[in-house]
């Protein structure tokens, strides 16, 4: 019964929340490694209207918001602003890239996903992660 009201009081937690997302790439792969989870970088710029439509659309829904904060460790970055790895370019943004804990990159998506395709983007990654 207490895992019952447990599991209940955690999902009621994640719905409606916001993404946590971590403050720099260190802190992010740090939390990776201690929690054995693959991260998730998604790169934007201030200008692009794709980027505030997906950071509106896809990364406001409840779904896709607990997948990635149950899953992942999830940074988000400003191209040309935030200190990342030069190995994650992104001419294209919106970008995600998903990284295991040691930082080499598993799988990259450049683009806007509607919520559909971006549950099975994060899946994908999932199971690259689990390989």
């Amino acid at each position: 019964m207490k895992k019952i009201i447990l599991l209940a009081l955690l999902t009621a937690t994640l719905i409606g929340a916001d993404i946590t997302w971590q403050e720099t790439f260190a802190h992010a792969q740090a939390k990776a490694k201690k929690e054995s989870k693959p991260m998730l970088v998604i790169i934007t710029t201030e200008q692009c209207r794709w980027c505030r439509k997906f950071e509106a659309t896809t990364l406001s829904d409840d779904e896709i918001i607990s997948k990635i904060n149950t899953q992942f460790v999830p940074l988000h970055v400003t191209r040309d602003k935030s200190v990342y790895p030069k190995t994650l370019s992104a001419k294209m943004v919106p970008m995600s890239y998903f990284l295991d804990e040691s930082g080499k990159v598993l799988y990259s998506m450049p683009g806007y996903w509607p919520v559909d395709d971006y549950q099975s983007i994060l899946d994908d990654a999932l199971r690259k992660a689990k390989k």
